[in-house]
């Protein structure tokens, strides 16, 4: 399982603004009410393997939603580092063996762990909050019909960001569908 934490701002006020959202979020999450066809947009929400709307906190349905895409097939997802600088990162994609499928995306995120904001206004004002894997960057960088794709890419690294708590993750998601054919998570150590 890989996780991508990706902060909506429609909960973004005068009161508190989620340092984390992004409003690339918020449309990622409509294309995904759209797809579904159902319109349905809240928070929390899981999207697993690109195809199954399931409560983020309904531990039980996502149990079952992995345990069913678990025997589905699905392509690999190699990330080799190269060598970038002091602010950039690069990347060696391959992907290979993905199953029979329409135009594809290659989708590359940079995620950090162990982030924490303090909420000082709105309905969770006084709380402290834990985040794993927060998006700090997603971008398309490829796309593929075929069987394998494989390009490299280089990632500037905002200098606010601690490096230790980043990684990479790689994934091929069929544009139609939504459907994840292959993914792969990295470290940038």
């Amino acid at each position: 399982m890989i996780l991508l934490s990706e902060h909506v701002d429609y909960w973004d006020s005068s009161a508190w603004r989620d340092p984390f959202s992004s409003h690339e979020a918020t449309l990622r999450q409509e294309r995904y009410a759209e797809q579904f066809g159902n319109g349905r947009i809240y928070t929390p929400q899981a999207v697993v393997g690109g195809r199954l709307d399931v409560l983020g906190s309904d531990e039980a349905g996502l149990r079952t939603a992995l345990l069913g895409l678990s025997s589905q097939a699905h392509g690999t997802v190699v990330l080799s580092k190269k060598a970038a600088g002091e602010d950039a990162l690069a990347f060696r994609v391959d992907a290979a063996g993905l199953p029979a499928h329409g135009a594809a995306d290659v989708m590359l995120a940079l995620v950090e762990d162990g982030l924490v904001s303090k909420v000082v206004g709105g309905e969770n004002s006084g709380r402290t909050l834990e985040h794993a894997a927060v998006v700090r960057k997603l971008m398309r960088i490829g796309e593929t019909a075929g069987v394998a794709w494989q390009g490299d890419q280089r990632i500037r690294v905002d200098s606010s960001w601690r490096k230790s708590a980043l990684r990479l993750v790689a994934f091929v998601q069929e544009r139609d569908t939504g459907r994840v054919l292959a993914a792969a998570s990295a470290g940038i150590g």
